[in-house]
């Protein structure tokens, strides 16, 4: 419940800040500009490919905090046997992190108009989430071969199911991602070039905050956090 309400404040302030881009509580008749120039020169509304983003990610947020809620609910049962957390996960989680960063700096390159470097980011952030999908393929691997088996017991199944649900997350990302990548490929930075690359890059750090939580969540911390929590409010 406590995961659910926080994740309706997020979306919450999502909803906030989006109104004050498109301004909806101003008054256009009292703004001076010209015909077809609203308010003078303002800024322009967000584009609705980003708008759509933004709804996407919301449904994905709700996905995987369902997910997150069950998981907490499940969590101590007399049926429930940890599953150990494979040390190759700090590796993936370093090359989530390394592509994030090379996504933020495509993006920033991209506002530079300096397509050479911004192709470069784009490949470093395509690579090291491969890097990552494989590093997971692995982990499941190890974790196979020591026995701890889907239908072994219920922790299995969940760390199995939501980091594969992660995991298809990030695939469909490189799709996008590939595609923007070979537009930009002819070295020409258009606005619809920075566009894509910006919805990509918020793709990226959405999907990063989502595997941190995640990876806090099967290594404990999440746990003792919430233990932490209700230690607090007691």
């Amino acid at each position: 419940m406590s995961v659910m309400l926080i994740f309706l404040a997020g979306i919450a302030a999502i909803v906030i800040w989006w109104m004050g881009q498109q301004r909806l509580t101003s008054r256009p008749w009292l703004e001076v500009g010209h015909v077809g120039h609203p308010g003078g020169g303002e800024r322009s509304p967000i584009p609705t490919t980003r708008i759509g983003l933004y709804v996407f990610l919301a449904v994905v947020g709700a996905l995987f905090s369902l997910f997150v809620s069950a998981y907490m609910m499940r969590v101590g049962t007399p049926d429930w046997w940890s599953t150990p957390i494979p040390r190759l996960l700090w590796l993936n989680t370093a090359s989530l992190i390394v592509s994030s960063v090379a996504m933020q700096w495509a993006k920033a390159e991209a506002q530079r108009d300096h397509g050479a470097t911004m192709r470069t980011g784009l490949l470093a952030a395509l690579a090291t989430a491969i890097l990552f999908l494989i590093g997971q393929i692995f982990a499941w691997r190890e974790l196979t071969q020591a026995g701890y088996v889907l239908a072994d017991n219920p922790a299995n199944s969940f760390f199995y199911v939501i980091t594969g649900m992660h995991g298809l997350h990030i695939v469909g990302g490189l799709i996008a991602l590939g595609r923007t990548t070979t537009r930009t490929w002819n070295g020409v930075v258009t606005d619809r070039t920075r566009l894509s690359v910006g919805l990509c890059a918020t793709y990226w750090h959405f999907m990063l905050i989502v595997w941190l939580i995640l990876f806090a969540l099967f290594a404990g911390w999440a746990n003792d956090f919430a233990d932490l929590c209700r230690q607090l409010l007691t």
